[in-house]
């Protein structure tokens, strides 16, 4: 049997302390405290709840994450996925209703920009006077000084 046929499947009533590596598909349903690496498809269940980092091909979120998501592809957060970290990923979907704390990464072509990875801000803004008094005191009375 293939690995994307395999699917382990980690019931609502397991709690697991550590890393988990795979690479067969995986349903938590329980909860994670510890890392998760795996090369295959993650679906994160409703009840499940992760307390660190996710490192995962393509990931699938309805339940709660305390830590970083990085996929090789996409990372799916349904309406009840509560995230708290940052996310990285070619491609990310995102449904009504999800809380998202975190920055987030979605670059589809999986390359840095060229550059010094600074991204350019607004110009700074000329100086405006306080008030347009100061503006007509500055200019004199016949508008020149």
């Amino acid at each position: 049997m293939e690995n994307d046929k395999k699917r382990t499947v980690i019931a609502d009533d397991v709690e697991i302390t550590g890393t988990i590596k795979c690479a067969s598909a995986i349903e938590l349903g329980g909860k994670l405290n510890g890392d998760m690496n795996c090369s295959n498809s993650v679906t994160i269940g409703a009840s499940a709840t992760v307390k660190g980092n996710l490192t995962v091909d393509t990931v699938i979120v309805m339940g709660q994450v305390e830590g970083n998501i990085t996929a090789k592809d996409k990372i799916d957060l349904k309406s009840t996925a509560r995230v708290n970290g940052d996310i990285r990923a070619r491609r990310l979907a995102v449904e009504d209703g999800v809380t998202f704390i975190g920055r987030s990464e979605v670059n589809p072509s999986g390359t840095r920009p060229a550059g010094d990875g600074k991204t350019a801000g607004p110009e700074t803004p000329p100086s405006v006077p306080d008030s347009l008094e100061d503006a007509n005191r500055s200019k004199g009375i016949f508008g020149k000084k």
